[in-house]
């Protein structure tokens, strides 16, 4: 397996303590950036490193740092996005759960970084025993004096606070989590003006992911310049891969980016192939709202090369033969799975969650998961195939916040990709809603 750079005591006794994680190192960064490093020279480490958001839009996490707005005599924030709700995606709680304190380390020397005083984590409403966990963990460093007033006697004085949702998977776009923190309504902003210039409170603010910000400490106290030569191009360092589905090795992998596709889902180093000798059908490789690839274009790009776990390599060819790296929710599905009810399924959670403030997502969605239930319930027609191609298209990039293409992209990518599918369900009713009857070209497997 490849290097761990985040991992690699996760299974040590004891290491969601804070004696014991300090043991192992804990805490270094910290020390490092407040004893030996100007705010500014942090921020060039992480800009070096080649960090990406590993929330999902892949942003450069040292630039988003470089955008934000220092006036005089105004506070500023940092904000960890631990609303974690990306159907397919799980690896941010592990993190929480088994490593609290490497994400406070996280917090405090990306805090001391952007010159905020009080910080925030931002958890997801279900979660409830993750924010126990990290109350605990948080009591446990303001104890050690890693948290408080004048920390380590630099004069540098962080006060951290847990804060926990109400389950809307809204609240992941950073400015609907900004409004929910503030105990409003948690619906998205319009931007401009950005988080960097007016976020919480009107106030500076950066929103960053559980995994980026836990990356912190890695890049601080290996420096930047180590951290970029890990993965390939600039897809740097490594990366918490969320595997579930039809895996004989479900679970949260951390690979090096760069990884071959088919060596992350047949390798028995991480997912060991595909269930029961069953067929690869297809993937979703970035979380429920990424386009969905068949085999022969999640192994190979369309021109032929072999298809990488990275930034790059995934998107290669656009969403007409690529995807998405996302959240890294990797979800294999085998030649049993129905795409149309699948895509149905996206649709209900995306209807369910839509804040309802746009026309186009409020209206699109529930159209998406009308037609959709006719198609997979045997009441479909012809015309409802390209009417959910329609509908998908007149919700892509005409809302707000990124949910309206988290809705169209997969379904427009099911249909690109399974049209066939699709019109079996028209063509043929009975048999496609027989009990456990699933279409596989010209065969029927019951």
């Amino acid at each position: 397996m490849g290097r761990k750079l985040l991992t690699e005591h996760i299974n040590v006794e004891g290491i969601n303590t804070f004696e014991v994680y300090r043991k192992h190192g804990g805490y270094r960064s910290v020390e490092k950036a407040l004893k030996t490093m100007t705010p500014d020279e942090v921020t060039e480490e992480v800009k070096k490193s080649g960090l990406r958001g590993r929330g999902g839009a892949g942003f450069p996490a040292g630039m988003k740092w470089g955008f934000l707005a220092k006036p005089e005599g105004v506070p500023r924030y940092l904000v960890c996005n631990a609303d974690e709700s990306e159907p397919g995606t799980f690896k941010d709680r592990q993190l929480m759960t088994k490593l609290p304190h490497l994400l406070i380390e996280g917090m405090i020397t990306g805090s001391y970084a952007l010159g905020a005083r009080t910080s925030y984590i931002y958890i997801r409403g279900e979660l409830l025993y993750v924010l126990r966990i990290l109350e605990k963990a948080i009591a446990e460093a303001y104890a050690a004096g890693f948290l408080g007033e004048n920390i380590l006697g630099s004069g540098y004085s962080l006060d951290l606070h847990v804060h926990p949702g109400a389950g809307a998977y809204i609240c992941g776009e950073e400015t609907a989590l900004l409004e929910s923190l503030e105990g409003k309504r948690g619906n998205p902003r319009n931007k401009p003006p950005f988080p960097a210039v007016q976020g919480l409170y009107a106030r500076p603010t950066v929103v960053n992911n559980v995994e980026t910000i836990a990356a912190v400490p890695v890049i601080v106290n290996e420096g930047g310049d180590e951290y970029a030569k890990i993965g390939i191009g600039k897809s740097t360092g490594t990366k918490l891969i969320s595997a579930c589905g039809h895996l004989n090795k479900p679970g949260i992998y951390e690979i090096e980016l760069g990884l071959p596709v088919e060596e992350f889902i047949y390798s028995d180093e991480y997912c060991g192939g595909i269930w029961k000798g069953r067929e690869l059908k297809a993937v979703v490789a970035g979380g429920s709202s990424v386009p969905i690839l068949p085999k022969e274009l999640i192994l190979k790009t369309a021109a032929g090369e072999n298809r990488l776990m990275s930034y790059e390599s995934l998107s290669d060819g656009g969403f007409v033969t690529g995807t998405m790296l996302g959240s890294g929710g990797f979800i294999a599905m085998d030649e049993t799975t129905c795409i149309v009810k699948n895509t149905w399924n996206f649709s209900r959670f995306y209807h369910h969650e839509s804040c309802g403030q746009c026309s186009p997502c409020r209206e699109g969605t529930g159209w998406l998961e009308k037609v959709l239930h006719r198609l997979e319930h045997g009441h479909g027609s012809m015309h409802d195939i390209d009417l959910i191609v329609s509908v998908a298209k007149q919700i892509e990039g005409n809302t707000i916040c990124p949910l309206g293409e988290a809705a169209a992209w997969p379904v427009a990518a099911a249909v690109r990709h399974f049209r066939h599918e699709f019109e079996w369900h028209v063509t043929n009713p009975k048999e496609a809603t027989a009990p456990g009857a699933v279409y596989r070209g010209a065969a029927v497997l019951a």
